[in-house]
């Protein structure tokens, strides 16, 4: 028998009742696009199958919005921030401190009232102060087809809210819910040897939200083609897929043009084009290269490789105690015979952020050309290549939560016009004949071939995530998480931190007196902690420290302080000799 009676909450747990419930449902429903002026033409697709963090998506054609969010998302769109200040005091968020009570109705999988509403973004009948509302805009276009070829007016296709994102201003975000988030990583809920994964391992790579993942398969269920030139519906959504996550990069990047912006596979493909195509043209016998002691191999080799061949020098910035470059040391290096500088903005190995536009001032005043290697520092900080001024800046899109095989070459347009490409294929060519080849300006000329298109996507997805959380909220909540780690980190017996500038990204090298590192990082993972153990790719600064190895626990902002307690639990056991507690 059905009662208007509305249902206590059993539990406790401070859940809206039935009746709030079927209150917000109907709000809900009666805010969709047409609900109360038509009966819908179409069904809608689930709106946060492919949620992103993002308030309001854009639809592709420009004709309407769909409330389109993730877990993470929806305290974001509310009008009412429901989500607590970031503390001061990282220990505030240890334990079960992050609930009051010790009880966290997440792990129910049951929505409080707050998340409801912030699926209501839409019929809530103010936005907060300062706060614009979110733009709607077309994606790019590039056949003339009927604006309906994505479906009924209104439906959103993941992969165009390009600019959504960026209508919520950095300070107007409220700050991060770690909970939420991890809600839509589904990796996190992965146990390993029986034990809750701990994922220390993000400076390798990220992990995926749901909205990545959904994102790369709706491509490959309903856009599927190669693009540019075919004259066919499937051809198109996929160019206008691909060339909106161009947009977005660059929006990511304060790019002045998508022009600057090239897809390769990764960060060290990145480094390798410019190695090939600039270097090759640019770099003469005597000339000097200048790199850091901080480089991660992938700008080391392809430099190290251009010097033998062309008979010009490669010279080392060196780098203090703490891991800092010794910036009079540096500029001492820089002379008329220096071509090139490439230098790592974060450091893989010790997580040291160097004085990267300090650093690019003083190689242009010497006249030197200059490459940023920021596949370290995209996931933690935000970037603005027009104020960094670099040269080139190149990245990874698997380190900042998009899938592997994807990257970027941001290069300054003029430059990269006047460099000669570095394969040959379709795609980069303007006209060919037998005797004469024209190519295309950038980014084409260095596109030869079928790219990475739908993880170029995929990229795009993963930006919307992370701009919609905001890159300022990011790197304070990891600044703080860092600082506890540390902290702990520092009290283990027999534990060295190596690497400890005083800026610093979420790195956190060590090594630990009577064990082998390998040995560490198998212990660690038989209790389901994944951390990274090794040279990671960057010999030579190890060196600098006298070692080979070193374990190395990384950050992002799904970690908590209960990831790192897990850490330190396991490090005490392990250096007692206890064995771990199932």
């Amino acid at each position: 028998m059905r009662t208007n009676t509305p249902t206590p909450d059993p539990a406790g747990l401070g859940l809206p009742d039935t009746a709030t419930l079927q209150r917000l449902a109907n709000e809900f429903f009666a805010s969709l696009p047409g609900s109360q002026q038509e009966a819908p033409r179409a069904p809608l697709p689930a709106p946060d199958r492919f949620a992103t963090a993002s308030a309001v998506s854009a639809s592709p054609t420009g004709t309407g919005q769909v409330p389109a969010l993730a877990p993470a998302a929806a305290s974001l769109a509310s009008a009412e921030p429901a989500l607590p200040p970031l503390p001061h005091d990282p220990s505030l968020l240890h334990g079960s401190r992050l609930v009051p009570g010790g009880v966290d109705p997440v792990l129910f999988g049951v929505p409080g009232e707050q998340e409801l509403r912030g699926l209501l973004a839409p019929s809530l009948p103010a936005s907060p102060k300062g706060v614009e509302p979110a733009r709607v805009s077309s994606a790019p276009s590039y056949y003339f087809l009927e604006s309906a070829r994505f479906g009924e007016p209104g439906i959103r296709v993941p992969g165009y809210e390009h600019d959504a994102a960026q209508a919520v201003p950095q300070a107007a975000r409220p700050p991060l819910d770690v909970n939420l988030i991890r809600r839509d990583f589904p990796i996190l809920s992965e146990r390993v040897n029986g034990r809750q994964l701990v994922w220390l391992d993000n400076a390798a790579t990220t992990q995926k939200p749901q909205s990545v993942i959904d994102r790369i398969s709706y491509f490959y269920e309903h856009e599927n083609s190669n693009i540019h030139r075919a004259a066919h519906e499937l051809a198109a959504r996929a160019t206008d897929a691909y060339e909106a996550a161009r947009e977005k990069v660059r929006g990511f990047l304060n790019a002045r043009s998508v022009n600057e912006v090239v897809f390769v596979r990764g960060a060290t493909e990145a480094i390798n084009l410019v190695a090939q195509s600039w270097g090759r043209a640019n770099i003469r016998e005597g000339d000097e290269i200048v790199v850091s002691h901080l480089e991660h191999h992938a700008n080391i080799v392809p430099w190290k490789h251009l010097a033998d061949e062309k008979g010009a020098k490669l010279r080392v910035a060196p780098v203090d105690e703490s891991g800092q470059i010794i910036l009079d040391e540096y500029a001492r290096l820089l002379g008329p015979r220096t071509r090139l500088v490439a230098f790592t903005q974060v450091s893989n190995a010790l997580g040291t952020i160097t004085p990267a536009k300090r650093m690019v001032e003083l190689a242009h005043a010497a006249g030197a050309t200059v490459l940023v290697d920021g596949a370290q520092s995209v996931s933690h900080m935000a970037v603005d290549v027009q104020d960094l001024d670099a040269d080139f800046f190149v990245f990874s899109g698997h380190k900042v939560f998009a899938p592997t095989g994807i990257g970027v070459v941001y290069g300054k347009e003029a430059i990269l016009n006047a460099t000669p490409p570095w394969q040959g294929g379709g795609n980069m060519i303007r006209d060919v004949t037998f005797e004469h080849i024209e190519y295309h300006d950038a980014p084409g000329r260095f596109e030869a071939g079928t790219g990475n298109i739908a993880d170029a996507v995929g990229l795009g997805a993963a930006i919307d995530y992370v701009s919609a959380l905001g890159m300022d909220n990011i790197a304070r909540y990891e600044h703080e998480l860092l600082l506890y780690a540390t902290r702990l980190l520092k009290d283990v017996p027999g534990l060295t931190l190596v690497g400890t500038a005083a800026d610093k990204a979420s790195v956190l090298s060590f090594t630990l007196a009577g064990f082998k590192t390998e040995d560490v990082g198998a212990a660690l993972n038989k209790e389901g902690i994944a951390v990274r153990s090794g040279h990671h790719c960057a010999q030579p600064i190890l060196r600098r420290f006298g070692l080979e190895a070193t374990v190395r626990p990384s950050l992002a902002f799904y970690n908590t302080c209960a990831d790192v307690d897990a850490l330190v639990s396991a490090l005490y056991r392990l250096v007692s000799g206890r064995r771990p507690i199932y």
